[in-house]
């Protein structure tokens, strides 16, 4: 630790600090711009000038570390001032500078309000300017549908270039010129194609990059502020939700370290219109191949003159990729009454058994583990599309050091170097069996990691590759005391906390391709299930929220809540239950699935034992005691990855595939979405890149 005193108050600092952090940690505060705490330092906007005695002018606080302080001529710690007449002079000239070309319009602007440019005008800045000639102009850049460029504004913090090269690891953003030429651009104004682009948004300090969707649709002091838990994918993102009256109006990042730090993907933050297109807000019923609207009372006795005399056996459920965990319970409890067992919360056909363990299927060295791990394998999965947020955690550990990293199944721009080893089981038996060069270095690691993708359990086979996957680790020596690296990457948001209930067949019972069997089962519910082909000759109950497949294929159509509309615990992909909180409210006659499960129970002669939702949450948690422990990951024992790797099975010679096809259409939601679909669409190449 080294010695620094900051404004006449001595503290104890580590010697890579720099003054920037030091003078924070004295709690004195430092105006900046340019500088971010995950983003390398630039030293740009110089509005963090301190005074350090000794030196002939204002440092940048940001830019100069504490071990280069020179101690007094006694050898007195460095001193540090933020508050003296020398620190006001500079930093009230280097605001003026800064405002010399920004543009006064401030109120048109989307930042204003929330604008770092304005609140240190305001705390640094001085009332009056010098300055009488014009201000420069720039062009405004296209990059894309997502962000929004007024480049006017711009005050060349390079933020947003800093977080595409390090961060994202696609370096579309750069500068173009020198001194009042300078301009940041994307060379040849294309659209951007990070999933991560949003992020600059926030990063932006003044108004010139803005969300274009959000664009002029409200002020922030409008909009009530919501915290809530991300299910576009299965790594839980904490998010804040916008709302005014019964609309969302934007989503944005919460800070947690151990998650998504304080980033989201482009689907998390884009995707709120198609929260509100093409939802169902009243119940339906097909009569004469037609659906008309119906009232609650009418749905639910034409659901009960369908049940009534069919078997047990006759009976199935699928449970979607964003049901929340109080729903799965409902739902499992309803069929248990009900005397099915015909239930599944697989609908991708994915080869996970609770049976065997929760280490099995759980993300065990935790998203938070990749950044101390030694070596990564990843097997049948494309993190990029997969979980864009894990992708930029494994980028970050891959810059602090030596990575190896492999990659068995299809190629693709990951954004960080690999060693591609092949594409299906083949190479992964060789692994298994120690045979493979790469083997040798995952050996050498002290905590190596395998990351086993979706694309790899929704084969026939993913049985008999989920036990070989956990052979590369278990034969080879890979699992140590303290750290188990059997890592397996789920897509659905809905996933870990329906096998943590146990929503899979019971004895006897179908799974999902069984159930989509012709002429196995007389009725099926599809809770929020959109994935699948029913054969005809079902009768099928639909409880979702959109329009899509699955209301297409209904017989009867009951209007759900989307994860924006109900309070929920989600269990994300390492284990880790997450309370969602209500934002909005569902449209017209739409309820929250569990009410809708509860009132259905009853009509059908099955009634569940919960008359609210408190009292639903209290038998969830005294079932299942772990979900009620919050943001905390129940430990699974390393030696379920030790039996399923003698599991066995018999692997055929098909490469693996990514279980993403498209990054931003892969559920009910991001379907409904004017923004996903022209993001997907140029993804694809089907509307150009470049700007008219």
């Amino acid at each position: 630790m080294t010695k620094l005193i900051v404004d006449g108050r001595e503290i104890d600092v580590p010697p890579e600090y720099t003054l920037l952090q030091a003078c924070e940690a004295a709690g004195a505060e430092i105006p900046r711009f340019c500088f971010h705490e995950r983003l390398s330092i630039a030293g740009n906007c110089r509005m963090c000038l301190v005074e350090l005695v000794g030196s002939p002018k204002p440092v940048a606080s940001c830019a100069w570390a504490v071990r280069d302080c020179r101690p007094g001529p006694k050898g007195e710690p460095p001193v540090v001032n933020t508050k003296t007449p020398l620190v006001k002079k500079a930093r009230e000239g280097v605001m003026e500078f800064l405002l010399i070309n920004h543009p006064l319009d401030c109120p048109i602007c989307d930042q204003g309000g929330e604008c770092d440019l304005q609140d240190q005008a305001m705390a640094y800045g001085v009332d009056a300017s010098r300055y009488q000639e014009n201000k420069r102009a720039v062009e405004d850049k296209y990059i894309g549908p997502l962000v929004k460029t007024i480049m006017t504004r711009c005050i060349h913090c390079t933020r947003c270039v800093r977080f595409s090269t390090e961060v994202a690891g696609i370096p579309e953003l750069g500068a173009t010129g020198r001194g009042e030429d300078m301009e940041i651009t994307t060379y040849l104004e294309h659209a951007m194609r990070s999933e991560l682009q949003g992020n600059v948004i926030d990063l932006c300090p003044v108004g010139a990059l803005t969300s274009k969707p959000y664009a002029f649709q409200a002020r922030p002091w409008e909009l009530t502020k919501t915290e809530s838990i991300d299910v576009m994918d299965a790594l839980g993102s904490n998010i804040r939700i916008d709302t005014r009256g019964r609309e969302v109006l934007r989503i944005l990042p919460r800070l947690h370290e151990d998650v998504n730090e304080e980033w989201i993907s482009d689907k998390t933050r884009f995707v709120w219109d198609g929260l509100r297109t093409q939802r169902l807000d009243q119940p339906y019923v097909r009569e004469k191949g037609m659906l008309r609207p119906a009232s609650w009372s009418e749905a639910f006795a034409a659901i009960a003159a369908r049940i009534k005399g069919v078997a047990p056996p006759r009976i199935g459920a699928i449970l979607g990729d964003l049901a929340s965990v109080e729903e799965a319970f409902a739902l499992k409890d309803l069929m248990t009454r009900l005397g099915s067992p015909n239930l599944d919360c697989r609908q991708d056909g994915a080869k996970l058994d609770p049976a065997r363990g929760r280490a099995s299927y759980l993300f065990n060295p935790s998203i938070a583990g990749i950044e101390r791990a030694g070596a990564i394998l990843i097997v049948g999965a494309n993190p990029r599309r997969e979980a864009a947020l894990l992708n930029a955690r494994i980028r970050k550990r891959w810059r602090a050091g030596i990575l190896p990293i492999g990659l068995i199944g299809p190629q693709g721009d990951l954004s960080y170097a690999y060693d591609y080893l092949g594409a299906g089981p083949d190479t992964l038996a060789e692994l298994a069996a120690g045979k493979h060069p790469f083997v040798q270095r995952m050996q050498a690691a002290e905590r190596p990691m395998l990351i086993l993708g979706q694309g790899a359990l929704v084969r026939p086979d993913g049985a008999a590759i989920a036990a070989l996957a956990a052979r590369v680790l278990s034969d080879n020596g890979m699992l140590h005391p303290g750290w188990n690296g059997f890592a397996v990457l789920h897509t659905a948001a809905a996933r870990v906390g329906a096998l943590d209930l146990g929503a899979v067949p019971g004895k006897g019972g179908l799974d999902v391709a069984g159930m989509l069997q012709p002429s196995k089962l007389d009725v099926v519910f599809l809770l929020g299930a959109d994935e699948l082909e029913v054969p005809a000759g079902a009768f099928v109950i639909y409880l979702g929220t959109h329009g899509d497949r699955g209301a297409h294929r209904a017989d009867v159509i009951l209007p759900g809540a989307t994860y924006t509309e109900k309070s929920a615990i989600y269990v994300n992909t390492e284990g880790r239950p997450q309370l969602a909180n209500r934002a909005a409210f569902p449209p017209g006659d739409a309820r929250e699935d569990w009410a809708i499960l509860r009132a259905l129970s009853e009509a059908i002669g099955a009634k569940l034992p919960h008359d609210s939702f408190a009292e639903l949450r209290r038998a969830l948690m005294k079932a299942h005691p772990h979900l009620g422990k919050l943001d905390q990951i129940e430990p699974a024992a390393a030696d379920d990855v030790m039996k399923l790797a003698k599991a066995g099975g018999s692997a055929d010679e098909t490469p693996f595939r990514s279980a993403v096809s498209d990054f931003y259409l892969t559920n009910a939601i991001t379907r409904a979405s004017a923004v996903m679909a022209e993001c997907s669409a140029l993804a694809a190449g089907k509307i150009p890149a470049a700007a008219e």
